[in-house]
């Protein structure tokens, strides 16, 4: 039965909850996705490849570049 009254919604209003809707449902989604992935095995889990993925340093130069010691009067904790 339709009603004779005035719309009280606005367009932006119903296209903001719509949005809001399927935001909810992919949410869920990945939820759901994470949830039925299997976890990774740790035994398979390789540095070695992973370091791979970074540029190779010269010879003799570190592979982290030096500490900085904290300026005077900072604890260092």
């Amino acid at each position: 039965m339709a009603s004779s009254g005035k719309k009280k919604t606005t367009m932006a209003k119903l296209a903001r909850e719509s949005r809001l809707r399927e935001r909810r449902l992919e949410k869920q989604a990945r939820k759901e996705a994470r949830k039925n992935a299997p976890e990774p095995d740790p035994e398979s889990f390789d540095l070695d490849a992973i370091a791979g993925a970074y540029p190779a340093t010269a010879a003799g130069e570190p592979a982290l570049g030096p500490r900085v010691p904290p300026p005077a009067g900072v604890d260092g904790a």
